[in-house]
């Protein structure tokens, strides 16, 4: 197997302008670099990744720790993290959160203490103030939820926004009992949605219920008792707003059919083929998953920037047959 050394010998450079051209370097003379990266291909070079780790102290791998790998949002943000992340020959370390905040510190801290490139957390937990001592050396970039008791970059969807817009939506189309189904109701996610939620039924001059209030629904047993509850309240929803892809999800296959309208928060494969077809506020995950790895690399590449930022996406609706159900 050839070495650094060997196609220093064969380019007629130095092993340190091979190491050079290898990281991006863009100090290298362009008819240099293109001259020994063709050496690096006659010779079949691959890098010694071990010994890179060994010098830096890094490995060369980025972290990526989402509740729920499944999900198809989350899993969006993976796959956009690891292009971004192929691009720089770094590998991409998934981990799954869950549910349970309690578990959470000691994921993280098990994927940290592999001394990553970079993290990118999609939040579960109340308190992330343990964090900071490793945001000293490690870039560490927050998506879709922000992190709490803790300074850091973060890029999320504008959800008070998104809240507001499909609950206006809905009542553009006569309703006045709009439930709201939820799951974590701490998470900045469902505090801005519901946030929304509740400000397009006040300018509405619609008083809100809390009894139209159906939070921690993420399985099939809790949003069966959850959509029964509703659908038994003497002064019945007549719509539904669903706070995100997974309870969308378990809400359309728990009502019976053409039973309340829906409009649901995020997108997901299929949405468009169900019957009715689901109207969605859309987020694009990719482009969350892009631009936190971008960031990351962008702390790698200039550890002393100390300013952290946070950026809100926009989000649009998507309408589709479900929000169209009205009740006689």
């Amino acid at each position: 197997m050839a070495t650094m050394r060997d196609v220093a010998k064969h380019a007629g450079v130095s092993a340190k302008t091979v190491s050079r051209v290898f990281n991006d370097d863009p100090h290298v003379l362009p008819e240099t670099r293109a001259h020994v990266e063709r050496v690096m291909r006659e010779l079949n070079y691959v890098p010694n990744v071990l010994a890179t780790t060994f010098r830096s102290g890094r490995t060369s791998a980025v972290g990526v720790a989402v509740p729920d790998i499944v999900d198809p949002f989350f899993a969006a943000i993976a796959r956009a993290v690891d292009g971004v992340a192929r691009e720089r020959g770094v590998a991409t370390l998934v981990t799954n959160l869950g549910n349970e905040p309690a578990r959470e510190r000691g994921i993280i801290e098990s994927l940290l203490s592999r001394r990553l490139a970079g993290l990118i957390v999609a939040p579960v937990g109340a308190d992330h103030s343990w964090l900071k001592r490793w945001t000293e050396s490690t870039p560490m970039v927050f998506v879709d939820r922000a992190p709490v008791n803790l300074s850091a970059d973060m890029f999320a969807d504008n959800d008070e926004a998104g809240g507001h817009l499909a609950t206006r939506h809905l009542i553009e189309h006569g309703h006045r009992r709009i439930a709201y189904v939820g799951d974590t109701m701490h998470l900045s996610t469902e505090v801005n949605r519901l946030a929304g939620y509740r400000r397009a039924l006040t300018e509405a001059g619609i008083e809100p219920d809390d009894a139209l209030l159906a939070p921690y629904v993420r399985d099939r047993v809790s949003t069966e008792a959850a959509i029964s509850r509703l659908l038994g309240l003497a002064d019945r929803p007549t719509a539904v707003f669903s706070s995100n892809a997974r309870s969308s999800m378990l809400v359309v296959h728990a009502l019976p059919a053409n039973e309340l309208a829906v409009v649901g928060f995020g997108d997901f494969p299929l949405a468009d083929m169900l019957h009715p077809a689901l109207t969605v506020v859309d987020q694009d995950p990719g482009q969350i998953g892009r631009l936190a790895a971008r960031r990351v690399f962008e702390r790698v590449d200039h550890p002393k920037r100390r300013l952290r930022r946070t950026t809100v996406l926009d989000v649009t609706l998507i309408e589709r047959e479900s929000c169209k159900i009205i009740q006689p």
